[in-house]
């Protein structure tokens, strides 16, 4: 991913929270030759070996699930929030832009067996379920319930290389940034408001 110096992220602590954050991923391999993406909900996880891996699963049916036997290599995309800039609210003639922040890892895949797919259904589940009134359990499902997970491909990833951008018109003076803010706030768009939340935590 192209990525200016001045809106590279390297803060590792910074990263893995915005990966937990932002779960659902675009998980993109060659398949049959093309390029292909799917839509998942990814984490982070530790592996057998103490390595930091991400961790899903895919249908069976999925043709990219095939391809992962012969073609290890893919890029999970994590986005955050982002928004439009428009340029009026700048005190000088410039053009519109968009902030955004956005996580590309790099990887190799490994095809996790049953019971370790499980295992990673269990974990993804309570994480999600963690805010429920009535939490779902992987491990009360019933046996007729969870004959579903002979559907699914799970694998974990492991972490090659990590590229981080958060553009957050670092390169605005105090008084523009300022009024990029306040603009933002007023649109009553949420990502909007979020994209406000975090300009004013970046450091400049």
């Amino acid at each position: 991913m192209y990525i200016p110096n001045l809106y590279k992220n390297e803060n590792q602590t910074e990263i893995k929270n915005f990966i937990d954050d932002n779960g659902f991923a675009i998980l993109v391999n060659q398949t049959n030759g093309k390029l292909w993406a799917t839509h998942i909900p990814l984490f982070l996880d530790v592996n057998k070996l103490g390595n930091e891996v991400l961790v899903g699963h895919i249908s069976l049916e999925n043709p990219q699930a095939e391809s992962f036997k012969d073609n290890h290599d893919v890029l999970a995309i994590f986005s955050g929030a982002h928004s439009y800039i428009s340029s009026s609210w700048y005190d000088h003639e410039n053009v519109p832009t968009w902030n955004y922040t956005a996580v590309h890892v790099y990887g190799k895949v490994t095809i996790l067996n049953h019971d370790e797919a499980v295992l990673s259904l269990k974990k993804l589940v309570d994480k999600y379920e963690a805010k429920s009134e009535n939490p779902v359990k992987v491990e009360e499902l019933s046996k007729e319930t969870m004959r579903q997970a002979r559907g699914i491909v799970a694998f974990e990833i492991e972490i090659t290389s990590i590229e981080a951008v958060k553009k957050m018109s670092q390169n605005r003076d105090d008084k523009n940034y300022k009024n990029i803010i306040t603009e933002l706030e007023k649109t009553n768009d949420n990502q909007s408001i979020v994209v406000a939340s975090e300009m004013k935590k970046c450091p400049r």
